[in-house]
């Protein structure tokens, strides 16, 4: 395997090259200028003539840095050798494959090749699962070059016979990682089965681990790696800081820390789904617009939220891990982390989402005495001393007054009350005859509860009976006895 390892002190003394060196066709470079891209980052520098070159690449960097980039414009050159105008979807067979964990890191790449390949004739498409198959069918049958897909929904359109992958020259595994932290290796595998063994195979990522270098060991041929950073390492960019609360304080922590820095948006990243949720209702409540991203949401409630938090529609987004892989959201002042993740690599991730392209970032943590073991976790993964500061709630004084006023609203109707009581309790003036007692008048006929007792009345007759009853016989009498 061969290593690329950049210089750190070289990097930051030369100037960052620009797209125009690189031998791109006009049309891609009128696309990139177009997005506003001039110069190149480390990973798109290095990764980028590598990939021209036909040579397998892992490249890791930092999550924010342009990996996206790094790997769809150089396939998109070597795509233009296909490009032609025939209708024909036997003209347009899939040439490029990508492969995301997330339905909104897919959507987002997607976005990212419809923007390159814009001045092109190159079709591209992107299926992930939520959402009905009829229209990505349709999509799919038309004929596409490039093909963006989660895992699971590329499996089931396989299994339909709607992605034929026999001529796919180029695969690309975006957020490796995360895909085996989910559970995709057996989906992985099935679908590089379909694949021709003659492919040129791209894994990119924010963090490699033993498994995803063992998984380069049985996919990759010969791969260069590239690493424009130490791996697993959080951007200097990003003001990290970890607070020691309670779990009733976190909610005000947060409310206090927008207030002070002036954040205009933030991210709320939480363990489960439930808690996202509740959260997103009482900060809801607290008079901040927020919207919750869990994988409970359909995948239009999904997309709707991040387009109203990226439109600035939303002051914070609550979400659970399903969006720390790979989004792209433009100058995101902060992050915070709400709980501590359970996964090290996923705390990488979380705050990868701030501090994005050289911009700077906070990224709060909010650590419990729970969380000490998650906390030394981080610190090995990233490699550095984590000070946990003490947070001072400030008192908010513009609402205890409030509070107070609405005590003494509360308590005045009962003040009242107890002052009323006794003359609601007033009798009215005495009725000499309403009160007396009940007399009868002695000329009244007797009640029937006061006359004498009256005598049994007698048996009725036997002649009065119906003829058709017939008369009871003693038991006596049927056992032959009482004459």
């Amino acid at each position: 395997m061969t290593d690329s390892t950049a210089d750190s002190a070289a990097a930051t003394s030369a100037p960052a090259p620009l797209f125009d060196t690189l031998a791109l066709d006009p049309k891609l470079l009128r696309a990139v200028a177009d997005a506003g891209y001039r110069a190149m980052t480390p990973i798109q520098a290095k990764a980028i003539p590598i990939v021209l070159d036909g040579r397998d690449v892992m490249g890791a960097a930092q999550t924010g840095t342009g990996k996206t980039a790094a790997f769809t414009i150089p396939l998109l050159q070597k795509m233009l050798r296909h490009e032609n105008t025939s209708m024909s979807p036997a003209r347009h067979p899939v040439r490029a494959l990508v492969l995301a964990p997330t339905r909104e890191l897919a959507d987002q790449v997607a976005a990212n090749v419809k923007t390159y390949a814009k001045h092109t004739r190159l079709r591209s498409a992107v299926v992930f699962g939520g959402v009905d198959m009829k229209p990505q069918t349709a999509e799919l049958k038309a004929g596409v070059e490039v093909l963006i897909a989660t895992p699971g929904r590329l499996l089931d359109h396989i299994e339909a016979r709607n992605a034929v992958l026999n001529q796919v020259e180029y695969v690309v595994l975006d957020e490796a990682d995360r895909m085996l932290d989910i559970g995709f290796l057996p989906d992985l595998q099935r679908i590089l089965s379909f694949l021709p063994k003659t492919r040129q195979t791209l894994l990119f990522s924010a963090t490699f681990s033993p498994e995803i270098k063992r998984l380069a060991g049985s996919y990759l041929q010969d791969p260069v790696t590239v690493e424009v950073a130490r791996p697993n390492a959080t951007a200097s960019t990003v003001e990290q800081r970890f607070y020691g609360v309670g779990d009733d304080d976190k909610r005000a922590t947060v409310r206090q820390i927008l207030r002070q820095r002036e954040l205009s948006q933030a991210i709320v990243f939480v363990n489960s789904k439930l808690g996202a949720a509740r959260l997103a209702r009482s900060f809801e409540r607290d008079g901040l617009k927020t919207q919750a991203l869990h994988g409970d949401k359909s995948q239009d409630e999904r997309l709707k939220a991040l387009a109203a938090f990226k439109a600035g529609e939303v002051d914070l987004l609550v979400a659970t891990d399903v969006a720390a892989r790979g989004l792209d959201i433009a100058d995101l002042p902060a992050v915070f982390n709400f709980d501590v993740p359970f996964n090290a690599e996923d705390y990488v991730h979380r705050i990868g989402r701030t501090g994005r392209a050289g911009a700077s970032g906070l990224a709060v943590t909010l650590v419990t005495r729970d969380d000490t073991r998650l906390i030394g976790d981080i610190e090995k993964l990233i490699k550095k001393k984590i000070e946990i500061e003490p947070f001072e709630i400030e008192d908010d004084r513009a609402r205890r007054p409030r509070r107070r006023f609405d005590e003494e609203r509360e308590l005045a109707p009962r003040a009242e009350s107890v002052e009323r009581a006794p003359r609601r309790a007033a009798q009215p003036p005495a009725d000499p005859i309403f009160d007396r007692p009940y007399e009868p008048s002695p000329s009244a006929a007797p009640a029937a509860s006061d006359a004498a007792p009256a005598a049994p009345a007698a048996a009725p007759a036997r002649a009065a009976a119906s003829p058709n009853i017939r008369p009871k016989r003693k038991v006596a009498a049927l056992l032959g006895g009482g004459r």
